[in-house]
């Protein structure tokens, strides 16, 4: 097969044929399959939309050609189609995945997450994961038969577990989840809608999370060079990188700084992409799935990264943690950032007439009442982009952080 050309249907891929369905029952579409259905529904949403303004790295007011959320969303989804086609799985549902996955990211990136995490520690804490899944199911309010996007079955699966099983077959959390238990936002919803957590997820949705490593690594890298944080040579000391940048200078020796970012990058999701498919056909090789449930069942992630690859992939992690997460005057902008959440949430629990009427809490002094209160206000503040959270600081407080 050609590179590029789309493999023939494979016959573990999802078929929107035989997809479990919806939650809440609809008259099938005329014109689309029902996992396009769902890809238009999340393009459709407020929560996607919001994306637009909320950090990736930077402030969006910090530059015009920094990733935002919605950026990153796009890129994701592009480089998960890409693994889709190659692997003969589905597009639509990859897609779905790719462009759901960070709609429950609160602002200002992993500093609002971080902030609204302890915000929310004593009712649960915040996981954007669970908080997608609340987005998709509850929060948004565009039907008139069913609060959320009322997604097949499939796409909430890949949503919840598109990082492996959060439980196993006994129910007890295993992995991230296991010293704090499952997010109240997913343990709740399982109880009326089982999404079989002890399971993995479809191939479909584990291309979306590798993607989501691989635009992360590519955008970052582009990112921070353009913010001066660090140059392209400094990328050396992690090989795969230092074996592109050596190629680049083979074939185009005079090339501007500016350009040869930018081939870093292009060479670097071509390099991973490359390597994602090769490993994935090598582990399903002795596999040998007839159906998406053997997916499901196999016992360990099939879409991977060679381990050297791996190895790089964590370099490449490493060295940007280092030379840009931590980043001075990264971080004291997210420093900034988390207090902006930490001030709003505070404000609204103290004086819940300043939240719209729509996000009132229920009175009442009961412990549940109070999680119930907490938790309204939480999701409030999850669904603000970074520009409207600093407009609400601004009416709320004297004074609110430039974030610059």
């Amino acid at each position: 097969m050609s590179v590029g050309m789309a493999a023939p249907r494979s016959v573990y891929a999802c078929d929107p044929d035989r997809s479990r369905g919806r939650q809440f029952a609809e008259p099938p579409s005329k014109t689309r399959s029902p996992f396009r259905r769902d890809c238009d529904r999340v393009i459709h949403s407020t929560a996607f939309r919001r994306l637009k303004y909320k950090t990736q790295v930077f402030v969006f007011h910090e530059g015009d050609h920094y990733r935002t959320r919605l950026t990153h969303t796009l890129e994701v989804a592009q480089i998960a189609r890409a693994l889709a086609r190659q692997l003969g799985l589905d597009e639509d549902l990859t897609e779905t995945l790719a462009l759901a996955h960070d709609l429950g990211h609160p602002p200002f990136g992993h500093a609002g997450e971080r902030a609204l995490d302890a915000c929310l520690q004593a009712y649960g804490g915040f996981d954007h994961n669970a908080q997608t899944l609340r987005v998709v199911t509850s929060l948004e309010h565009r039907y008139p038969d069913f609060d959320g996007l009322n997604l097949t079955w499939e796409s909430l699966e890949g949503i919840v577990k598109h990082n492996g099983p959060l439980t196993g077959r006994s129910g007890a959390a295993v992995g991230r989840y296991r010293d704090h238990g499952i997010p109240a936002g997913i343990s709740d919803y399982v109880r009326t809608y089982d999404l079989e957590l002890w399971s993995f997820a479809s191939l479909e949705a584990q291309v979306a999370a590798i993607a989501d490593d691989i635009a992360y690594d590519a955008h970052d890298i582009d990112d921070g060079l353009r913010a001066g944080l660090f140059q392209v040579d400094d990328l050396k000391v992690i090989p795969l990188a230092a074996d592109i940048i050596a190629d680049i200078a083979k074939r185009y020796p005079d090339l501007d700084e500016s350009r040869r970012g930018a081939e870093l990058v292009r060479e670097l999701i071509s390099s991973l992409i490359g390597a994602v498919v090769s490993e994935t056909q090598r582990r399903l090789e002795p596999a040998r799935p007839t159906c998406v449930d053997d997916i499901r069942s196999h016992g360990e992630m099939l879409i991977a990264f060679p381990a050297e690859i791996a190895q790089a992939e964590a370099g490449i992690k490493a060295f940007l943690k280092q030379r840009m997460y931590r980043h001075p005057r990264v971080m004291r902008v997210m420093g900034d950032a988390e207090q902006i959440l930490f001030d709003l949430f505070a404000r609204y629990k103290n004086h819940p007439g300043d939240l719209p009427a729509e996000w009132l809490p229920p009175g009442g002094d009961s412990s549940e009442a109070e999680a119930e209160r907490a938790r309204r206000i939480g999701n409030f503040i999850a669904g603000m982009t970074d520009r409207f959270a600093l407009t609400e600081h601004q009416r709320l407080f004297d004074s609110t952080p430039d974030l610059r």
